[in-house]
């Protein structure tokens, strides 16, 4: 099919589904072309792109008003629903919000034959938040619902409107609010509600989950009088605006249809030049062009992609972030949601983790048995798969989670399940290796989750052997300086285990990587059990 016949038929399907938009859209008769009076920047976009031919209307409703008397008091609302890019992208969105059947509910990291075991995940995390619920991530599209049911987060103040029937839920985008309610409307405490849950969500978490919130977030969560929600806000009032999970316009700006980032944190990072990044170090690392949004009065930023990158599209949640409170381990002070340090991507590996979060000065929490200053990783995914070797040979996160399939009508689309390469075996690992059966390829995937996960409880034994040696040590009455130098070892312990607990698919994004770490995790482990053993025996000669 000819590149015009292409068009027409884009044309085609969006004036059909300008036909379908709610009754609200469709009502609205306004002239829009008045609308790049005041809103240039995006009335260049509009032009230059694919959805030229897209009225204002489709994803704003409110414009007559505001064409009439422009102002705060009248400002359009803009859609955020998914299901208005669905009008005309339908395979895309069918298979965004597909249902992972093999991935069970609620299933721990904490669990005997998962990746973070308890007794020893709980020893080694203490009393941090997600030993309270610790689990598997799902389906895009149960990101945001998980996360306000899940125990660690809002302690139990949400609840599913027909308990655990919800767990039924099928494919399709899911509006949060239409499943779940708030039991205690009456006030925006965010703290436990019952035993056996933690309060550990905070102002900046919704920034992955959705971009609902975009229009009134200034860049980096910064407080403005002009922006409705802060790093500073109550949690809770923020969550209670938060109905979409993953929106559409994480990655591709609605009005030029041009590839983008809009996750500030990740913006900061390609853009920084104090300290080096794997993108700042990365000679083919994709240009973008940052671009500021901010006609609501305050920064807002998003950054357009030179051409389709995967690996920075995925990038704005798929990493290693801090988001949270904690302390400065230079002066002991409290690191509090006030403080930009709060919304951070670092964006390198997990050799330069403890450098980058030293030069900066944060930690999240002290081990409340070792006393030990520690980092709580997130899911630093890209920074893992960043220079391995799938990487190195131009595959991109995309290549293995989102290829491109033929439909039962014939049209090839780019799946956007981002799902495991395995129920795409021919579509993904065999469009290189070609010499092997998907039976085979699955062998060595096995194979290498096998190395890893030994790997992953050689490093556990050793460091429960050190939390042996501390308690002992402790108890005895060891010197400061011994317990100061076990502890420099345990956070270098801690950093090279729990990374690899924190990341998705460690064992094939970068197998050679957490091997050598995990080795480097057991060696600091033994290397502060023998200082703590030495101290010890040298105290019981006395």
């Amino acid at each position: 099919m000819t590149q015009s016949k292409h068009w027409l038929q884009a044309c085609m399907a969006m004036a059909v589904a300008m036909a379908f938009m709610p009754a609200a859209n469709a009502a609205e008769k306004v002239n829009t072309s008045n609308c790049t009076a005041c809103h240039s920047n995006i009335g260049g976009f509009h032009k230059s792109g694919a959805h030229k031919a897209v009225s204002c209307t489709s994803c704003h409703t409110g414009l007559a008003a505001h064409l009439k008397a422009p102002g705060k008091q009248t400002r359009p609302v803009t859609s955020m629903d998914p299901k208005t890019c669905g009008a005309c992208h339908p395979a895309q969105m069918k298979s965004l919000y597909k249902l992972n059947e093999e991935r069970t509910p609620r299933f721990s990291k904490k669990n005997s034959n998962s990746v973070a075991p308890s007794p020893f995940f709980d020893r080694a995390m203490g009393m941090h938040g997600f030993t309270k619920e610790h689990n598997l991530p799902r389906s895009h599209q149960f990101a945001a619902l998980d996360q306000y049911l899940c125990d660690r987060a809002f302690g139990g103040r949400f609840e599913a409107k027909e308990g655990w029937m919800y767990l039924a839920q099928g494919n399709g985008p899911i509006r949060v609010w239409d499943v779940i309610n708030d039991k205690y409307p009456e006030d925006n405490a965010q703290k436990p509600r019952r035993i056996g849950t933690a309060a550990a969500g905070n102002p900046v978490c919704w920034t992955c989950k959705s971009t609902d919130l975009m229009l009134d977030w200034a860049y980096l969560g910064d407080k403005h009088p002009e922006a409705k929600f802060s790093r500073q806000s109550a949690v809770v009032d923020i969550m209670r605006n938060v109905n979409h999970a993953l929106n559409c316009n994480f990655c591709h700006d609605p009005h030029s249809t041009k590839p983008r980032v809009v996750r500030d944190g990740l913006i900061q990072a390609i853009t920084r030049t104090d300290i080096p990044s794997l993108y700042s170090q990365d000679p083919k690392a994709t240009k973008v062009e940052v671009i500021d949004m901010g006609l609501r009065g305050f920064t807002r930023k998003i950054a357009i992609l030179e051409k389709p990158d995967s690996k920075l599209m995925c990038a704005q949640c798929h990493v290693e972030y801090n988001c949270n409170p904690g302390f400065d381990p230079k002066t002991g002070n409290k690191v509090g949601m006030n403080d930009a340090r709060t919304n951070l991507f670092p964006l390198v590996d997990v050799n330069h983790i403890d450098e980058f979060y030293a030069t900066v000065g944060f930690k999240d929490f002290k081990h409340p048995v070792t006393g030990a200053a520690l980092t709580k990783m997130q899911h630093p995914d890209v920074e893992t798969f960043w220079n391995s070797k799938h990487d190195k040979a131009g595959v991109e996160c995309k290549d293995c989670h989102m290829p491109k399939v033929k439909g039962k009508n014939g049209k090839v689309t780019t799946l956007h399940w981002a799902t495991s390469p395995r129920h795409y075996i021919k579509e993904t690992c065999q469009q290189c290796h070609k010499d092997k059966t998907a039976k085979q390829l699955n062998r060595v995937i096995d194979g290498m989750k096998g190395y890893y996960d030994g790997k992953l409880r050689e490093a556990e034994s050793r460091m429960n052997d050190m939390f042996n040696a501390f308690d002992l040590a402790l108890a005895i009455g060891v010197s400061d300086e011994a317990l100061k130098q076990a502890r420099e070892q345990h956070s270098i312990a801690h950093t090279n285990w729990e990374w690899w607990t924190a990341v998705n698919g460690a064992y094939f994004h970068n197998p050679d990587q957490a091997a050598l770490s995990l080795a480097k995790s057991a060696a600091a482990a033994q290397k502060a059990t023998k200082i703590l053993r030495d101290a010890i025996a040298a105290k019981t000669k006395k």
